[in-house]
């Protein structure tokens, strides 16, 4: 995806009066919002880049709601658990979806959801996007991207990869990178970049798109190698670790994102106060430091931004398995 035009302080600036407007016009109904505590619910495993967003804004979140946020992980079947857990819950504002960008993708690629993606949600705010670092290995013996190209040449077949599901875009990314570069790896799926990362740390597979804020410790440590970055940019904290389009792959640029969403029918008295609140906690100098340091971008858009944000992302993806006729098992 390319570069957002989404993500400015003016912009954000923005938003946070249209939240504030939008918050005093519903007047003692959004104050009366939430009568208790919130939930959260992280489509994986602990330790992955959605789930490290999550427990950064939690405090704030907790202090601006002046109620519990808590944190529900609900691995499993590529987020399709959590967001199932999501859409059938009571409509109340108190149960949030905080998404990675296979809620865009999981209706691509998988028969029957057991909810609409478009019909059975409300957004809130896209929170954030982040470019995804190629992680590997420690002791792959590779150090850049060209280097395990000529690696998995050598050893067609032989070496895993690790996902956060059948139909993520991290196994995407790697698919159009192996046909790119003309090397077969096997797939491996995990429940999560934390699950994905254990598995690299103990060399059960080679590499991951990952987060740079689910690796960063283990890349500081050594225990993990950073080949490449899928911005447009390098990372200010891997100064020395090129892009993908600086290491061969014009065009190779990719994000991941992070939304929230609340069931449809949500009153939009919530709706206003949870968007106002999402967005006041991203622009906490706290919290966008922590961001910051991840390799995360704030961004905190309009709910109707979201949408479009979503429906492009779908069509994108629409039309890459087109051109690819890449199967899922």
């Amino acid at each position: 995806m390319g570069s957002s035009t989404l993500n400015n302080n003016s912009l954000r600036f923005t938003l946070g009066l249209i939240a504030l407007f939008a918050y005093a016009a519903f007047g003692t109904h959004a104050q009366t919002f939430p009568t208790k505590p919130v939930t959260l619910v992280v489509p994986f495993a602990p330790g992955g880049g959605s789930d490290i967003v999550a427990r950064t804004l939690q405090p704030k979140l907790t202090e601006r709601l002046g109620q519990s946020v808590l944190v529900d992980n609900k691995p499993g079947a590529s987020g399709v658990i959590a967001t199932n857990a999501v859409a059938k819950a009571a409509a109340d504002g108190h149960t949030l979806f905080l998404s990675w960008d296979t809620h865009a993708i999981n209706p691509v690629v998988m028969k029957d959801l057991p909810y609409d993606t478009f019909k059975d949600f409300v957004p809130v705010t896209l929170l954030a996007r982040l470019p995804l670092v190629m992680g590997a290995w420690g002791g792959l013996p590779a150090n850049n991207l060209q280097e395990f190209i000529g690696l998995a040449k050598r050893q067609p077949g032989k070496l895993n990869y690790a996902s956060v599901g059948s139909g993520s875009s991290n196994r995407l990314h790697s698919e159009n990178l192996h046909k790119l570069a003309q090397i077969e790896l096997a797939h491996i799926p995990y429940k999560g970049g934390g699950p994905s990362i254990q598995a690299m740390l103990t060399g059960e597979v080679a590499y991951s798109f990952l987060s740079y804020a689910s690796m960063r410790s283990h890349i500081q440590a050594g225990k993990l190698k950073a080949l490449a970055v899928t911005g447009d940019k390098r990372i200010a904290d891997l100064p020395n670790t090129p892009t993908m389009i600086e290491s061969g792959f014009p065009g190779f640029e990719a994000y991941g994102w992070i939304g929230i969403f609340a069931p449809a029918g949500t009153p939009e008295a919530a709706i206003a106060r949870l968007h106002r609140e999402f967005v006041v906690a991203l622009s906490d100098p706290d919290v966008l430091r922590r961001l910051h340091a991840a390799g995360v971008e704030a961004i905190g858009s309009t709910p109707q931004e979201l949408d479009q944000w979503v429906r492009k992302d779908y069509d994108k993806w629409v039309k890459f398995l087109r051109e690819t006729k890449l199967r899922f098992e």
